[in-house]
């Protein structure tokens, strides 16, 4: 037996016990047979070598993707006017210098590949090279070391055919000993279930794959680590696909899992039943449906408003399972001059030429105006369908106590007429935060992170109890799910506040979109309120009733019980502390009700845009009854 095999045996008796799977645990010794048949030559990484003309040829027969093509010159053609990336960071973080050279690479060294310029080889090679010099790819933060090594590897695979030997041996270490190794050092993130599993396995497999030739040991030991442990995250999609961290993370944490499999694929040819995981191909549909018709996110969690770049794994998803209408949002940003060439294209952009089906059809409208996910973080969208000016809402569950997430259990959006007008702040940058001394990581009930105005629950659109925050232990699942309405039953992150509680919502036939909540107080009185945040301006018009502006539309709210509610605007900007971030151009609109000891009590809101003219209220049922 090789003697790299036999220790290879005993990193896979450690690992087995991180495997998630029934099935046993990949084998480092399994790893390292298939490693000893290679492809015979440098690339093997997502498009082998000799397969660029296949490529070409395919870009000549489909405007789709000579439109691909296009953007993926002109982002190289931008790159080449830029110097390589310094050793210079953010904060703790060198996070974005990792990312700028994975999409310069990528950008650059797929340009090259398909037109052969030697500018695009040159400007590549150089910023590898200085990457390769760094000290180190800052392993204290190993996000940054995993996108670096993604880069790297990519790039010695690509160009190693045009690379000397000095420049091989350059870059092959530095990812050995400024990637893979340290991984050794630092990998409590394997053992985690969110985004970082997913990027950093994916980093250290594509650096493996790149130099197993020269290290088969650590890159056997480096892709059954991968393929044991990354499970462990990819279970937050189930059942159904929804991602518990939200949408931003979810294009972070999927792409890179689906670079994973791809990278696997293409060199070993086998993803070892990755893609097979439970909710992992249905959570396409997740990402499908959380864009509303507005084009923004329903951004709970740590999210931004976003929605407006393409989503390059949506094309993998659409061509395992032959299903175009998975990219009805992307499809339009397609022919967006704005969206190939603007300075956001996504940094794994590139390889939607090597995702994309053959051939890929304009896609169909999608056949469900609803979708419900379940797992740690429930949500659930509904939509009158899927043209621009369809009213939409969506609504979640989960709990605080979930990775990135706030205190917004219950929260819900609302989009009507091309418009967001039941809005969310979203998240705060965090090196603003850390930088000020803000412990923003804790998830305790009285940890500073809910400190943070856009965090707390006094910005985000659900019930406040006498000013409290939800509470962190709290699970909220969704307990109805039909006919364009949902119920999310969030008595327990209103524990020792509320005897009980749930929140409905529900998208009506005529396009008008009732929030429906129903709690009963404990042993004594409760002043409770209702807000959701606008971008619109407000006109209180009357007791229960408002009038919601924007770019030249409008909205009625209306509060149906209690009837006689008083409404308030409530500020957002500026917000209470000088730490928070500005939130310019927002505020909220609510009410308050004082309800006595052990009393039930039910709040009803209507939001009716100008399109749909709804004449009156409709009828009340209780949400037992829904």
């Amino acid at each position: 037996m090789k003697p790299f095999v036999r220790s290879c045996l005993t990193i896979g008796a450690l690992l087995a016990t991180s495997a998630l799977s029934a099935s046993a645990a990949l084998d480092p010794a399994t790893v390292a047979a298939r490693l000893e048949h290679l492809p015979p030559a440098h690339p093997r990484l997502f498009l082998a070598a000799g397969a660029e003309k296949a490529l070409a040829e395919r870009v000549a027969a489909d405007p789709v993707m000579q439109t691909l093509r296009a953007g993926l010159l002109s982002e190289a053609d931008r790159a080449l006017k830029t110097t390589p990336v310094k050793r210079v960071l953010i904060g703790r973080r060198l996070l974005d210098k990792s990312r700028t050279a994975l999409s310069r690479v990528l950008h650059l060294g797929l340009a090259w590949r398909l037109t052969g310029r030697p500018e695009y080889l040159e400007r590549a090679r150089a910023e590898l090279v200085a990457v390769a010099g760094f000290a180190d790819w800052n392993p204290s933060h190993f996000l940054d070391v995993a996108e670096m090594t993604a880069a790297a590897g990519i790039g010695y695979d690509w160009l190693y055919p045009a690379l000397d030997e000095p420049t091989r041996t350059l870059l092959r270490d530095a990812i050995v000993q400024k990637g893979l190794r340290p991984s050794l050092k630092s990998d409590s993130w394997s053992r985690g279930t969110n985004n970082w599993n997913q990027v950093c396995n994916g980093g250290m497999a594509v650096g493996a794959l790149a130099v197993a030739e020269s290290e088969p040991a650590l890159a056997a030991q480096m892709i059954a680590r991968a393929v044991n442990t990354v499970p462990l995250s990819m279970h937050e999609y189930a059942p159904d696909g929804a991602y518990p961290e939200g949408p931003s993370y979810w294009g972070y944490g999927t792409t890179y899992n689906v670079i994973l499999i791809t990278a696997l694929q293409s060199v070993l040819g086998t993803d070892y039943g990755l893609s097979a995981q439970p909710g992992f191909l249905a959570t396409a549909d997740y990402y499908l449906h959380v864009i509303g018709p507005s084009g923004y996110y329903f951004n709970y969690s740590d999210a931004g408003r976003g929605g407006s770049a393409i989503a390059a794994a949506m094309f993998w998803f659409a061509a395992q399972r032959q299903q175009p209408y998975l990219l009805w949002n992307d499809w339009a940003k397609l022919a967006s001059d704005d969206s190939r060439t603007s300075s956001a294209r996504g940094r794994a952009d590139p390889l939607l030429l090597l995702w994309i089906a053959p051939h890929q059809a304009k896609p169909a409208t999608p056949p469900a105006r609803s979708w419900t996910g379940h797992g740690v973080t429930p949500v659930a969208f509904h939509r009158s369908g899927w043209d621009r000016d369809a009213s939409f809402v969506a609504i979640k569950g989960g709990t605080p106590s979930a990775n990135h997430a706030h205190m917004d259990v219950g929260a819900f959006v609302m989009d009507a007429d091309g418009l967001r007008w039941a809005d969310d702040l979203g998240s705060q940058d965090y090196n603003s935060l850390e930088s000020a001394g803000i412990k923003l990581w804790g998830r305790e009930q009285d940890a500073e992170r809910w400190s943070v105005f856009r965090l707390g629950t006094s910005s985000h659109n659900v019930l406040q109890v006498d000013g409290q925050q939800q509470r962190v232990s709290g699970k909220a699942p969704i307990v109805l799910a039909r006919d364009g309405r949902t119920v999310v039953d969030t008595s327990s992150v209103y524990a020792g506040q509320l005897a009980r509680a749930q929140r409905g919502v529900v998208l009506r036939d005529d396009r008008t979109v009732l929030v429906q909540d129903e709690f009963t107080t404990l042993d004594r009185r409760a002043s409770v309120r209702w807000a959701m945040v606008t971008h619109a301006d407000v006109k209180i018009t009357g007791p229960g009733r408002a009038t919601l502006t924007q770019a030249g539309k409008h909205l009625s709210f209306r509060v149906l019980e209690p009837a006689d509610a008083a409404l308030a605007i409530y500020p957002t900007d500026p917000p209470p502390a000088k730490t928070d971030a500005g939130n310019k151009g927002t505020r909220m609109i609510g009410f308050e009700v004082r309800p006595g000891a052990q009393q039930a009590q039910r709040l009803v809101v209507q939001l009716v845009p100008a399109s749909a003219a709804a004449a009156s209220g409709p009828s009340i049922t209780p949400l037992a009854e829904w």
